[in-house]
This record gives structure tokens, sequence and C-alpha cells, in this order.
């Protein structure tokens, strides 16, 4: 079974070539066909969720066509063009400085909710590419001063750059994403054994919410070291045999998901308790038998079905079912 991971595959042309044609984007901007993307305090918009929307209506994300934009085109206090989509451009706008009804008032309907809320259940493209006007955003909002001297910056490049305005120092800022390592840990089991596999529970999650392990990449180590080192802090279980798997963009609020598997070679648990409040091995038909992130009527719930760290479940998942199923 093939399983897509959110917030990947989008249909947008990103047209890095249209990025410093002020021009072409001024035209852009007032043209009828061009596609707006509002952003609220890093929440997108959103019609049929939590807004009085018949729930029966399948959720949609609501960007805006050009000729219904001119009110969120003039009270948005930062502009990215995020591309081409079949062949109109598409703006992210950032509203964050309204406050929530001047907000609502403007854009009109939906409602402006958590994209970790909508992501599984709006259409795939348009989760992709709210996901990258949440996170260019946020960049912008981040980077408004320079970090070398202090001085305001202004948005350059159609929004991907930003530049110093002070002359004598001009420093460019460019988008930055932090690498995060995220591994599915097997157990490879004796004879006669199931296999099992390591999660774990957040100790700022509610109990029995369970995940794979993840955490940053630092500085002068590589991606494999970070998975090797990142699973032994947080649960002292020892690894080999890192194998990269999949990525994921996840703006929340800037990372890149750098997705893996490895074998442990140790499988008495030790916990980080800053960290972890929970971590089991547990066997494929556990597993089968967790709920859905936040459905509290299961003891054990399965990552959030947007997450990069579902992907990896599931896959491993469908791959231990096969040597269940093998006659040896």
């Amino acid at each position: 079974m093939k399983h897509q991971i959110r917030y990947t595959g989008g249909d947008l042309d990103r047209a890095n070539d249209r990025r410093k044609d002020t021009g072409w984007l001024s035209a852009q901007l007032s043209h009828p066909e061009t596609h707006i993307v509002p952003i609220w305090r890093n929440l997108n918009l959103v019609e049929g969720m939590d807004d009085g929307t018949d729930h029966n209506v399948q959720p949609e994300a609501i960007i805006f066509p050009g000729h219904e934009a001119a009110h969120v085109i003039s009270a948005a206090e930062e502009i990215v063009f995020l591309g081409l989509r079949e062949s109109r451009a598409v703006f992210g706008a950032d509203m964050s400085s309204h406050e929530e009804d001047r907000v609502n008032q403007t854009v009109g309907r939906g409602s402006f909710v958590d994209l970790r809320q909508a992501g599984p259940v709006i259409n795939a493209h348009d989760a992709t590419l709210m996901a990258y006007a949440r996170g260019m955003l946020y960049w912008h909002r981040q980077h408004r001063y320079c970090g070398r001297c202090g001085h305001q910056t202004r948005s350059e490049d159609g929004g991907h750059m930003r530049m110093c305005s002070n002359d004598a120092c001009a420093r460019p800022t460019f988008p930055r994403t932090d690498p995060a390592v995220i591994m599915l840990v097997e157990n490879k089991p004796e004879p006669g054994e199931p296999p099992r596999c390591l999660l774990g529970n957040h100790s700022k999650w509610a109990h029995g919410n369970f995940s794979t392990l993840a955490g940053f990449v630092e500085p002068g180590e590589t991606l494999e070291e970070a998975v090797t080192r990142e699973v032994y802090e947080e649960v002292g279980v020892r690894v080999s045999d890192v194998r990269y798997q999949a990525s994921q963009p996840w703006p929340f609020p800037a990372s890149i998901m750098l997705g893996f598997w490895a074998t442990a070679t140790t499988t008495d648990i030790s916990i980080d308790d800053d960290e972890i409040q929970d971590a089991r091995w547990f066997a494929a038909e556990e597993i089968r038998q967790f709920g859905d992130w936040g459905n509290m009527d299961y003891p054990n719930r399965l990552p959030r079905k947007d997450s990069i760290s579902r992907y990896l479940i599931e896959t491993w998942l469908d791959k231990v079912s096969g040597k269940e199923r093998s006659p040896d």
C-alpha cells in the first residue's frame, strides 16, 4: 500500500525566474486570475471547520481569486510570491497585524485554524500550498531586523529574501529551514517472536499519544549521527543500520523532517524525563489496535494523520505484514 505524506508533492511551479521581476509581480497582484492565500498569526483560512458550516460538507481551503482579493491584499502587512499554479500567480498574504474581529470581517467567510487540524482533511495540493505560505510568512515575521547590525530589513525578490536597510551593512537574509530527524526504531525479533518498534509519548502530550522519536540535527553531525544520538539521549537505546526513508516539510514553525528507520542493538529503555514521559516496544498487532490522535476512547493513539511519523509507522506495518504472511 502506498501512503502519502502530507505537505509534499504540490502542483506549484515556484517560478524562481519571476521573483526579481518587480513589474511583473506588481501586475500579477492586480490580475483577476491571481490567487491569494491569507495567513493570520500562523493560521490558515478554511471553510467547513468550527465556523458554523454544515459538517457533512468536506472542509476546503479558502484561496481568494484576484477579483475577490483586493480587500485581503490591502490588509496584508507582508505579501510573498509563492509561484505559479496552472499558470496563475499565487501569493501569500499575512494579515497578522490586525485583531481577530477585523480579520474575520475582512475575509468574510471561513475560519482561521491550525493547519495541523485542517491538513489531513482538505485537498492535498491545497494543504501543501498552505503549508508553504505559512512557513514563508512566519519567516518574514521573525526577521524584520538585521541579525548583524539591528536595522530594519525589507522584503525583496518577491519575498524570498530580506535585505538590511542599513547601506553600510546590506546583509541579505534568506528563508531558513531547520533540519530534524525522525526515526522508527525496530527490534528484529528472535525466532518465533513478533517484530517490534519503539514509540514514545512526549512529556507535553496527553498520556497514550505515541509517536516515533525525533530531534533536531546539531552542528557538526551527519543525519545518521543525529538519529543515533537522539534515540540514545531520549530512551537510552543504541541503534545501527540507519536508513533514510522520506522527508516532509514541517512549517510548525520552520522545519524539514528527515525520516529514517533504524535497527536497535540494545532494547532496555531509560527515559529522559525532560523529553519523554513514556516509551515502549510495541508489536505490530498492538499498534493496529491504536486509535487516532486525539480519540480518547482508545488508551493508546497513533500520531496525527498528516505527520511523517504516521507514515513511518504505517509503512513499517506494511513491511511487517508481509513478513508475518511469509512462510519463513
